[in-house]
């Protein structure tokens, strides 16, 4: 055992009869975790009773246009900061190291796309909801003055945003059983109870605080949940790198661990190198942050653009800081076990259950603490799970139900409730069969690859590209997400057959005879485990991708997954740049200027700005726009006369 790992202080039991059982909650961790989701249920009845304003869709999906800067910050970073981040990322840092640092880097290049592309575009045209059906109808008198002008159906057409709403209502029926499992796979780890009776536990106290409160109690029970989060990650890295033997011994064993080295290769099939980590970030956080309507409803919920711009700022500063200690956390949890892997010993199952493991190791003799970072866990998945779920509802409710009934506020928002029920549900059901994935990080990115590129490309196509029309932007959508389709559908069947396979970066057990390192010691005998030695290598190895190289033919449905959205993105472009030329712009679908990112206005001739400033995007819209000034010129008079 090297030097700097023999000055590790020592946390864990050392007396022969250390077990993993002493690895477990205790009584305090079970009411630090139980205080936490009083907390939130609190938050619940509070807006869901007591501090609730009008009963409107407005005040339950944008909490009255009237929220503040510092807490949609820290909410935006609470909703991107989910379990899957709090426990699959140190995991991802473990298995494969430092690479996915250019992922969280990334961040510094989305603020300003976001800032001066996409979120101005919607400010200007008033969007409250980046994907709903907007008839320019009235809900209701108290919702007329606030006219949402839907985006890719003012600047494209109808079927262009019903199909970017059929990715979303995809991608989180997809996903929410994902996010809330990752918690539960947590506190089975710590606890040893059935994952799927706690899914059911925590899946009914997020849907009862996100179905009272709306958007408010999402908002601020993620204020709530993000203080959690940011005091818990920095003290499991403190005392990570403390209990290692400092920040020297860390980088020591890391690096002889070859978890510092830098992949700058340029070959797609590499799992994850410095490339794939940025470009395959920047979408992601795009596509999640500035068009996924979760947290566009809570951007757009601030009065003004300005406030959004510095929420957004604020915002990308915390993720960056946060996913940075949380990246690093896996390297510390490598240094920490350098020699003496829990996995290969037979506690702990797979990568995505060592968090647990080295939560309890480093911090059971702190009282509450584990129950602290179980905590964290449970926190960010319900971050998570309740912004999905309630801007699900309100995209279900206006894209799905409302055309066919009679709207009333009542029962808008008694369907809304309903939807985030009926999901909840869904989430206990659908944890059946997450239970089966062997990584969740991989999981999460290889479903959002489908469709999240080809909708980033479209709203570029909307904001950037003049040419672009509703022919343009549905073909492209269309073309994109079929091609990814395959391309991923084909990449698991070579999963499946075995033609590619990722493993970790290799660690081993040749030196868990330290007294740090008794709890595994006493695994290894009670399971009669030996260390393992590596196999002979065959005389012709098998041709395999593996996660740092490939002795096979290069095949792009073998391309890492970290690529998909890179790809989404340029087969759309590559679609619909020839395609503008081959479909006309029709007069009837010129959009007005406010439909573009600021600066391209600035290329766009005088006369063409004025034209389209005047012309309606079609006579229905027209017919539409009359008629409702109309409405309001009558709901003014009804007004000033009940003054």
């Amino acid at each position: 055992m090297s030097s700097t790992s023999a000055t590790i202080t020592s946390t864990m039991a050392t007396t022969p009869s250390a077990t993993s059982d002493e690895l477990r909650f205790g009584t305090t961790d079970y009411v630090v975790f139980t205080l936490m989701l009083g907390t939130s249920a609190t938050i619940g009845i509070y807006f869901g009773f007591f501090a609730k304003a009008k009963n409107t869709t407005e005040e339950y999906l944008r909490g009255g246009k009237k929220m503040q800067t510092l807490p949609i910050a820290i909410s935006l970073v609470a909703s991107q900061l989910s379990g899957i981040a709090i426990m699959s990322v140190p995991a991802e840092t473990y298995s494969f190291g430092i690479n996915y640092f250019f992922m969280v880097i990334s961040m510094v290049a989305v603020v300003p796309i976001l800032n001066y592309i996409i979120v101005p575009v919607f400010y200007e045209n008033n969007v409250s909801n980046c994907y709903e059906v907007s008839d320019d109808s009235i809900i209701s008198k108290s919702y007329l003055h606030h006219l949402s002008f839907q985006y890719l159906e003012e600047r494209f057409s109808k079927l262009t945003r019903q199909l970017v709403t059929v990715t979303f209502v995809m991608n989180s029926c997809l996903m929410l059983p994902v996010i809330m499992f990752i918690p539960s796979l947590a506190f089975s780890q710590v606890t040893g109870m059935n994952i799927h009776h706690i899914n059911v536990i925590v899946s009914s106290v997020c849907v009862f605080y996100t179905m009272l409160g709306g958007i408010k109690a999402v908002v601020w029970t993620d204020v709530v949940q993000g203080c959690i989060m940011l005091i818990s990650v920095v003290l499991v890295g403190v005392l990570g790198v403390m209990q290692t033997g400092g920040l020297g011994a860390v980088m020591e064993n890391a690096s002889l661990g070859g978890r510092l080295k830098l992949d700058l290769r340029l070959d797609p099939r590499i799992r994850i190198t410095a490339w794939n980590a940025f470009w395959g970030g920047l979408f992601m956080w795009t596509g999640h942050i500035g068009l996924n309507q979760s947290c566009v409803q809570r951007i757009v919920s601030l009065p003004s653009l300005r406030q959004a711009k510095r929420s957004l700022v604020i915002a990308g500063f915390g993720f960056i800081i946060i996913m940075a200690i949380n990246s690093f956390t896996g390297i510390i949890m490598f240094a920490r076990y350098y020699g003496c892997d829990p996995m290969l010993a037979g506690m702990v199952s797979k990568p995505d259950k060592m968090m647990p493991f080295f939560i309890q190791d480093i911090m059971g003799n702190l009282i509450g603490m584990p129950g602290l970072f179980i905590s964290c866990v449970f926190s960010a998945a319900l971050s998570t799970l309740s912004a999905n779920l309630n801007s699900l509802a309100g995209v279900i409710y206006f894209d799905y139900i409302r055309p066919f009934i009679r709207h009333t506020e009542t029962r808008a928002n008694a369907t809304m409730k309903l939807t985030i029920i009926a999901m909840g549900l869904y989430c206990v059901v659908g944890g059946y069969a997450v239970q089966n994935f062997s990584s969740i990080i991989q999981t999460v990115i290889t479903i959002t690859g489908i469709n999240t590129g080809a909708v980033v490309a479209v709203f570029f196509l909307g904001m950037l590209y003049p040419r672009a029309n509703s022919k343009v932007a549905v073909t492209s959508l269309i073309f994109s997400v079929l091609v990814m389709f395959c391309i991923i559908c084909k990449g698991q069947m070579n999963f499946k057959a075995g033609y590619v396979k990722y493993e970790g970066l290799p660690n081993s057990l040749d030196q868990c005879d330290a007294p740090q390192f008794q709890v595994i010691l006493n695994a290894i005998h009670n399971n009669r485990t030996t260390p393992i030695t590596p196999t002979p290598a065959p005389e012709v190895p098998p041709l395999v991708t593996g996660a740092f190289e490939s002795n096979r033919e290069f095949s792009i449905f073998e391309i890492s997954f970290y690529w998909y959205k890179v790809i989404g993105i340029l087969v759309t472009i590559l679609w619909a740049v020839p395609a503008s030329y081959i479909f006309k712009i029709d007069p009837k679908e010129l959009s007005s200027p406010k439909m573009f990112a600021p600066f391209i206005r600035k290329f766009m001739k005088a006369h063409q700005a004025t034209e389209l400033e005047e012309l309606p995007l079609n006579g229905d819209k027209l017919k539409e726009k009359q008629e409702l000034h109309i409405d309001l010129t009558k709901f003014q008079k009804e007004k000033n006369g009940s003054n």
